[in-house]
């Protein structure tokens, strides 16, 4: 099984970042507001702007919390290498 982490621009300009095993599963939940969506219920989904395909699941929380405490410049440069 495959695990991606993904960005996702919201309303805000902010850059949220997350993991899942599907990502269209995913970002269809955060548009539509579930109850697992905190953040993007308040600052809904703009746009879907790439995710990493990563082996184990642990790679992917791992790349995620590193991608987390990136600047947005930083994501944007990770976005536009891949």
């Amino acid at each position: 099984m495959s695990y991606f982490v993904y960005i996702i621009e919201c309303t805000n300009g902010a850059y949220y970042t997350g993991y899942t095993t599907d990502v269209e599963r995913r970002y269809e939940e955060h548009v539509q507001g579930t109850p697992k969506c905190k953040y993007t219920r308040s600052f809904p989904p703009k746009q879907l702007l790439g995710y990493i395909e990563c082996a184990t699941k642990s790679k992917a929380m791992k790349l995620e919390a590193s991608i987390k405490k990136m600047s947005k410049e930083q994501k944007k440069m990770i976005l536009a290498s891949g």
